[in-house]
């Protein structure tokens, strides 16, 4: 079992409980996935931006990224629909809660002039931060990386509002500002 898993089950759901008052155990917020988004934007102009940022994403999350095609042409974009415009990787069970680990105790540290993520979700009990560059993951080779490139990582809970899903992330470890 994980260390955040572990922790969650001992400690968290309690002081969340106790927090909260809920009437019922099962209403504590857990962690449902971690999803991890790439944008490509000049994947339409280079084929091999595609391919690096596809090695990238799997290098940092441990499994084979899914590309994501576009829906409909837009033609101010030069964009066709079904022409690859991104790539994502869903985490779930272990791989989530090693990758969680991973992000708050050496991800974060790393990123430069880091003061700490904002707290506002989505409003519905989810949370989205957007990082600009992947370098700050030790995963990836720096000989190897042609362009920078930024992703969003979405956490997505079972809470019913921004209150209890940053309370969540905050008792796991999540870097909030003060």
């Amino acid at each position: 079992m994980s260390v955040l898993r572990k922790k969650y089950k001992e400690t968290i759901k309690g002081e969340l409980l106790s927090k909260f008052n809920y009437k019922n155990p099962m209403l504590i917020p857990s962690l449902k996935k971690i999803v991890i988004n790439m944008g490509l934007a000049e994947a339409s102009k280079d084929k091999n931006a595609l391919q690096d940022a596809l090695r990238e994403l799997s290098q940092l999350s441990g499994q084979k990224p899914v590309l994501t095609k576009a829906k409909k042409s837009i033609a101010n974009f030069k964009l066709r629909e079904g022409t690859p415009i991104g790539a994502k990787v869903t985490l779930r069970g272990v791989r989530m809660y090693d990758f969680m680990y991973r992000f708050f105790n050496i991800i974060c540290p790393r990123i430069r002039d880091f003061r700490g993520f904002a707290t506002k979700g989505d409003g519905k009990g989810n949370y989205t931060l957007g990082i600009e560059d992947q370098l700050i993951f030790p995963e990836i080779d720096l000989d190897k990386v042609k362009r920078s490139q930024g992703m969003h990582i979405t956490f997505v809970t079972t809470a019913t509002n921004d209150e209890e899903c940053v309370e969540l992330l905050k008792k796991f470890g999540l870097p909030f500002k003060r």
